[in-house]
C-alpha cells in the first residue's frame, strides 16, 4: 500500500511562488510514476504535471508550462511541484498521485493512477 502526503500549500498573492511536496510512505517510490492534479471548487479534477519513475521525462498541462516544474528526489521518497508566477486561476486543491510504471504511460488521466494523497490547498489572491 502506498500512502502519499502533500504539503506546502498556502495563500500567496498573484506572481508569488510556492513549492508543494508529496512524501510517499513506501520503499518502492523509485519505481512509481508520479503526477500532480488539481481541483478548483465546482470544477473537475485536472491534470497539472507528471514525472516518470527515473525522473527522465516530465510533461505539463499547457496552462502551467513555463511556470510550474515537477521534480523528484528518490532518496527522500518525495516529489515536488515548484510553482512560480502564480495566477488566481491556479487556486485549487492540489493532489499528488502515484502509479507503477507501465509501457505507454502518459500520466494525464486520473484513471492511470492507483494512489492519491489527501490534497493541499493553494490559494492565489489578486
Amino acid at each position: 500500500q502506498v500512502q502519499l502526503v502533500e504539503s506546502g500549500g498556502g495563500l500567496v498573492t498573484a506572481g508569488g511562488s510556492l513549492r508543494l511536496s508529496c512524501a510517499a510512505s513506501t520503499r518502492t517510490f523509485s519505481n512509481l510514476n508520479m503526477g500532480w492534479f488539481r481541483q478548483a471548487p465546482g470544477k473537475e479534477r485536472e491534470f497539472v504535471a507528471r514525472i516518470t519513475w527515473s525522473g527522465g521525462s516530465t510533461y505539463y498541462a499547457d496552462s502551467v508550462k513555463g511556470r510550474l516544474a515537477i521534480s523528484r528526489d528518490n532518496a527522500k521518497n518525495t516529489v515536488y511541484l515548484q510553482m512560480n508566477s502564480l495566477k488566481p486561476e491556479d487556486t485549487a486543491v492540489y493532489y499528488c498521485a502515484a502509479s507503477p510504471p507501465v509501457a505507454g504511460y502518459a500520466g494525464t488521466s486520473r484513471s492511470e493512477y492507483n494512489y492519491w494523497g489527501q490534497g493541499t490547498q493553494v490559494t492565489v489572491s489578486s
